[in-house]
């Protein structure tokens, strides 16, 4: 069960204004994205994100809502990304695989999570790159959704996993770029 650069997609779940701040090593969790984000876009997969009732939690952080295009964003009421019509018939929504981070862990990552599950969509939730307010919340939903299913992973996997190989010139600039 690797992760393909074919056929995968790069999730990211409400990472948002006002609810940013909040978030337990909120840094982290953006700057993990962002390297998420970055690295989807050098391999060519295909990235989406996802935002909680942004009038209420504001619109996905200006570093990663630049470096996608509008239609690749998802306005969502519902905690699951995949309960709002539209996720799945996105363009990358129809791919096999899910590289998911973000926000809440313990809800809408959670309950995103769970519905691509129930799609029958192979999930890969990567540790480092969700937070919660709270440590425990977090800790609960990456066990929760570890024995739904959905494989924790980290980024660094992700990368090595996407680029299959080395000896590569676009692994040695991944390599220089991205893995330090």
């Amino acid at each position: 069960m690797l992760i393909r650069a074919q056929t995968s997609t790069l999730l990211i779940v409400d990472i948002q204004e006002r609810l940013y701040p909040a978030i337990h090593q909120g840094e982290q969790v953006l700057e993990y994205a962002a390297w998420l984000l970055a690295l989807a876009r050098r391999l060519g997969v295909p990235a989406l994100a996802s935002e909680q009732y942004s009038k209420g939690l504001g619109l996905t952080l200006p570093m990663l809502r630049e470096q996608l295009p509008a239609e690749a964003i998802l306005e969502k009421i519902a905690f699951s990304a995949v309960t709002d019509p539209g996720l799945l018939q996105m363009p990358g929504g129809e791919r096999r695989q899910f590289v998911v981070c973000g926000t809440e862990a313990h809800v809408c990552v959670l309950q995103t999570v769970l519905g691509l599950l129930a799609e029958d969509r192979e999930v890969f939730v990567v540790a480092e790159a969700v937070g919660s307010r709270r440590p425990e919340d977090r800790a609960l939903a990456l066990e929760r959704m570890r024995q739904a299913g959905a494989v924790i992973v980290s980024r660094e996997m992700v990368a090595f996993e996407w680029l299959e190989r080395a000896g590569s010139e676009i692994f040695r600039s991944i390599s220089r770029e991205f893995i330090r």
